[in-house]
């Protein structure tokens, strides 16, 4: 892998000013860039579809920098999806369903801030709204997307409480998350 693209999700609301998200994919950039080509895309600035879909076709994996609205993406991005993900650029049609993806090779990272505590996660018995579930299983509306278009997933960054975010402890959970998922050893 030497391509990648990063790309920041968050649409903004009065609660939901972005700062994190934002401080988020500077901080990725800032980390992977010396050994990695980077392309960025944000979303709430707007974007042509012809542009993002080379960018993806461009990039090795794609990088998904997207607070949790509703256990999902923020409707900005998901129109971004219903618009980008074009039939016979991202996926043609196959004999057996989720199979037709074009993109096959090329993988993508979920990296998503959310108010939920960790703990709802770790301690099902004393915070059981997830039922137990692991949060890849919770995140399934955001993975399958992704999926449907052929790219695999790496392992997700989850960074929990931002309501008030210790930014000491997300920027470190963020840098190691990114040193165990990629090579920081040259640049290709």
């Amino acid at each position: 892998m030497k391509n990648i693209l990063v790309i920041n999700a968050h649409e903004y609301h009065d609660t939901a000013k972005g700062q994190l998200n934002r401080t988020l994919t500077e901080r990725m950039v800032d980390k992977l860039s010396p050994f990695y080509n980077l392309k960025t895309t944000i979303v709430q600035n707007g974007y042509e579809i012809k542009e993002e879909q080379e960018k993806y076709l461009w990039a090795d994996v794609i990088i998904f920098q997207t607070p949790v609205y509703w256990f999902s993406y923020p409707a900005a991005f998901k129109k971004y999806i219903d618009s980008v993900y074009e039939h016979g650029v991202f996926y043609q049609s196959a004999d057996t369903y989720g199979t037709g993806g074009l993109l096959k090779g090329k993988q993508y990272m979920l990296s998503v801030t959310w108010a939920a505590h960790e703990k709802v996660f770790t301690t099902p018995l004393v915070e059981p709204f997830f039922e137990g579930k692991k949060l890849d299983d919770v995140l399934i509306a955001m993975h399958k997307p992704h999926q449907f278009i052929g790219l695999k997933p790496l392992k997700t960054l989850s960074n929990h409480s931002v309501a008030q975010p210790d930014m000491g402890k997300i920027l470190d959970h963020t840098e190691r998350h990114l040193e165990e998922v990629f090579s920081f050893t040259k640049k290709y």
